[in-house]
This record gives structure tokens, C-alpha cells and sequence, in this order.
């Protein structure tokens, strides 16, 4: 089974996602900041990681950049509905560091399942 972790610190988000990836057939662990999501990777490596970039203690960007270091090759997802400055500008550089693709909040449930669709496809 495949495993997806998501990382997002607003619990009703992470709530819902975890349960519509569930039911999608995936196995979902979850983390609501950047160093519990690291902890989670050193303990289980999730076959992706769907994090948010605006969160408290261990940001996005930066999460991408350690899992990365942990496994250059991790297929990591960034969503962001943009903070202070909007999802334009966070979303592009999360590209450059290394997430295969990105989510601008609010997105539908297909959208979310066939971008990870693709991404676990990417070879």
C-alpha cells in the first residue's frame, strides 16, 4: 500500500485530507509541523509527502529542503493557500527546491488525487 504523509498544521485541513486519502486507498501518516514531519520520515519513509508551506516552528520550504536530504528522492506535493504574500510566490520556489509539483488551497479532491497520481507515476 502506498504511504502518503501530510504535513499541514491547521487540524480540520489535515483531518480531511487524511481521511479522503484513506479512502482513496492510501496509508496516510500524519504531522502538523515541518519537525514532527522529520521525526515521521527518520521512523517510516512514506512513499510521498504532501506538505503545506506556511506552518509554525519548521516551515514548508525548509521541510522540503531537509526531507530532501534525508531522500533526494522523495516525491514531495506543496500546497499553499499564500500567507501574507499569496500562493504565487511560495509555490514556484517550492518547485525549485525539489516538490515534483504544487496546490494552490482551495483545490478539489480530484485534483489532489490525480496530481498524486502523476507524481507516484514520475519514474
Amino acid at each position: 500500500m502506498i504511504k502518503i504523509l501530510v504535513i499541514e498544521d491547521d487540524n480540520a485541513f489535515r483531518q480531511v485530507l487524511v481521511t479522503m486519502l484513506a479512502r482513496a486507498g492510501y496509508d496516510v501518516i500524519q504531522a502538523e509541523n515541518g519537525n514532527e514531519a522529520l521525526r515521521q520520515c527518520q521512523n517510516s519513509t512514506p512513499d510521498l509527502v504532501l506538505t503545506d508551506i506556511i506552518m509554525p516552528d519548521k516551515e514548508g520550504l525548509e521541510t522540503i529542503q531537509e526531507i530532501l536530504n534525508l531522500n533526494p528522492n522523495m516525491k514531495i506535493i506543496a500546497m499553499s493557500g499564500g500567507g501574507r504574500f499569496g500562493p504565487n510566490s511560495y509555490l514556484p520556489l517550492a518547485e525549485k527546491l525539489g516538490a515534483r509539483k504544487t496546490l494552490q488551497k482551495p483545490f478539489m479532491r480530484d485534483e489532489l488525487l490525480s496530481t498524486i497520481i502523476e507524481v507516484l507515476g514520475e519514474e
